[in-house]
């Protein structure tokens, strides 16, 4: 799943007009990277969630055929937040597979982040994802200047919210790493939310303290495009 509804009110005057995810660096829009990284990582099917502007979305990307995968839209009347527009597309998600488990990408993001490595180390071959994958499994990155306090500590494969004393100084996280916005989450994260606009963020503090979050580091290129500065600076590199 791309996450793609948010209004992207700190990217105005550029979202007034132009959703978020078709924003462009080097002229293509952030999204259509996505589509063609999960496209060579061997996904087949997408669903991509709009609100704002997001007949536009579905203009310009359409069914997906033209890189070679299926798309299918979750149209949110006004955007339901990460949770909640996870939470309406879960049928979408879960529909046509035996695994109840799914990837999901912030569609505002640049990366170069491997999905098809990810997707390598937690597969349990013929049967998709693992049965021993978590609640839901992380992708940090080292923390940018606009997040310099960081989200979650990695202490070897385990996301935690706070520093845990119960591991050894050698497993000891020595700061925050930052989430960016790339995880697996199994369909039963899910389980008990309403119908409604809510965010992640919660929902996952909630499973890592029953230890039900693992994760990993990636130290390649990610850029959360959170800014029309940050969008200028990207576009400026070579």
């Amino acid at each position: 799943m791309i996450l793609a509804a948010g209004r992207g009110e700190r990217m105005r005057p550029l979202t007034d007009t132009t959703p978020k995810p078709l924003l462009e660096v080097h002229g293509k829009p952030l999204i259509e990277y996505h589509i063609e990284r999960l496209a060579t990582a061997g996904i087949k099917r997408i669903v991509i969630n709009h609100a704002w502007l997001g007949e536009k979305i579905v203009q310009r990307i359409g069914n997906g055929s033209r890189f070679n995968v299926d798309i299918v839209y979750s149209s949110e009347e006004t955007a339901l937040e990460t949770a909640g527009g996870i939470k309406q597309a879960l049928p979408q998600l879960c529909e046509h597979t035996a695994s109840d488990a799914f990837l999901v990408v912030n569609g505002d993001v640049f990366t170069d982040f491997c999905f098809a490595n990810l997707l390598e180390n937690l597969r349990d071959h013929g049967k998709g994802l693992t049965k021993e994958l978590p609640l839901a499994h992380l992708i940090l990155v080292p923390n940018p200047p606009h997040n310099p306090e960081g989200d979650f500590y990695l202490h070897g494969n385990r996301v935690c919210k706070i520093q845990y004393k119960d591991v050894s100084a050698e497993q000891r996280a020595p700061h925050k790493y930052t989430f960016s916005g790339i995880g697996v989450y199994r369909k039963a994260l899910f389980d008990g939310l309403s119908q409604a606009s809510q965010r992640l963020a919660p929902v996952l503090v909630d499973a890592m303290a029953k230890n039900q979050v693992s994760g990993s580091l990636h130290q390649g290129v990610w850029v959360d495009i959170g800014t029309p500065e940050r969008l200028t600076q990207l576009n400026a590199q070579r």
